[in-house]
């Protein structure tokens, strides 16, 4: 069976705060890591008053440092933002703190809106269009020290952190194919070329060091719960909130309501079916009925399931069931493997 993977933003929900938000995403790792998950990734948001992970990086220690297997990284970095090497440092870093548990996965988008973007900058002479090349330096700096080298990255140099390439449309597939990276598609907020996205990069894959075969993670909102009724309910708060975003009014995770059909208009809830349609939402058999249409449907080689969910303890209780869930479907599995 595929290896199921968490993807936290870190929320910070009405009425709270980040303190306690990044307690929570402490407390969700380490549930995680006994309830088998393969990697817990962190994602780099600015200026989000619901989101808490800004300074993502400094999240990953907190995470790694509190756990002890499980893999920690950045889903993503915006390395727009940020200079190669400074990345290539604080992973570097990370990866001589944690050896063996760190990853970065790199996005081209600021993550942010574009005054925040300037505001991190300072400038935006450096944007989205020198993203390979700024890449490729990346790489570089996580290889062993040649002969002359006079820019290294220490701690970082001979790490080999692995890097996967993140994205939401064909030009990720197409440059993690080129660069020979494993692809992780945003599929969990933007599914409209998902397929297209993954078969463009499985064609086009050039074997290289970092990744001998394609390797294809996807994204997937997962909401699960005793009922049907109930995770359709915990869905409420990421539909408001994916609505207040597309609204230019980002705020904290709002509680759920009982009738999402009477806060938001029909045009609302058109778009929400089409940017949320990579959402599994229901009681245990409703979601392995789902997560096996969706594994069937992809051909994914990992999943990175997110979540977001008002209640702390309900949004255990939610990756604790997909973690059953995913336990059923390897044993599923194991005889027709065996066979």
């Amino acid at each position: 069976m595929i290896p199921f993977s968490v993807l936290d933003l870190s929320p910070i929900v009405a009425g709270g705060d980040a303190a306690q938000a990044l307690r929570n995403t402490l407390d969700l790792a380490r549930h995680a890591e006994r309830w088998g998950y393969h990697r817990y990734w962190l994602a780099e948001h600015h200026n989000m008053p619901g989101i808490a992970s800004a300074a993502t990086a400094v999240v990953i220690g907190h995470v790694a440092g509190g756990t002890s297997t499980i893999r920690v990284g950045a889903g993503g970095v915006m390395l727009p933002n940020h200079a190669p090497l400074v990345i290539a440092e604080q992973f570097g870093t990370l990866e001589a703190l944690y050896p063996g548990r760190i990853n970065l996965g790199l996005g081209r988008a600021p993550g942010t809106d574009p005054l925040t973007a300037r505001a991190l900058r300072r400038n935006l002479a450096g944007d989205e269009d020198d993203f390979p090349q700024a890449v490729v330096e990346l790489m570089s700096y996580f290889r062993p020290v040649e002969p002359g080298q006079r820019v290294r990255a220490i701690p970082g140099a001979g790490l080999a952190v692995p890097i996967w390439l993140l994205g939401s449309s064909l030009f990720g597939a197409a440059l993690a194919a080129a660069l020979g990276l494993p692809f992780a598609f945003a599929s969990h907020f933007a599914p409209a070329q998902m397929i297209t996205a993954i078969e463009l990069y499985r064609s086009r894959f050039r074997p290289s060091g970092p990744a001998a075969e394609p390797r294809v993670m996807l994204g997937l909102s997962v909401f699960a719960a005793d009922t049907d009724d109930e995770a359709r309910h915990l869905f409420t708060s990421l539909q408001q909130a994916f609505v207040n975003l597309r609204r230019g009014q980002p705020g904290p995770l709002p509680p759920p309501v009982d009738d999402i059909k009477a806060h938001l208009s029909p045009l609302e809830l058109s778009m929400l079916a089409h940017s949320l349609s990579c959402a599994v939402v229901g009681s245990p058999e409703t979601v392995q009925r789902g997560l096996d249409a969706f594994i069937a449907r992809t051909s994914a080689d990992e999943l990175m399931i997110t979540a977001q969910i008002f209640d702390h303890a309900a949004r255990l209780r939610s990756f604790e069931i997909t973690a059953e869930v995913h336990r059923d479907l390897a044993d599923a599995a194991a005889p027709a493997r065996s066979g």
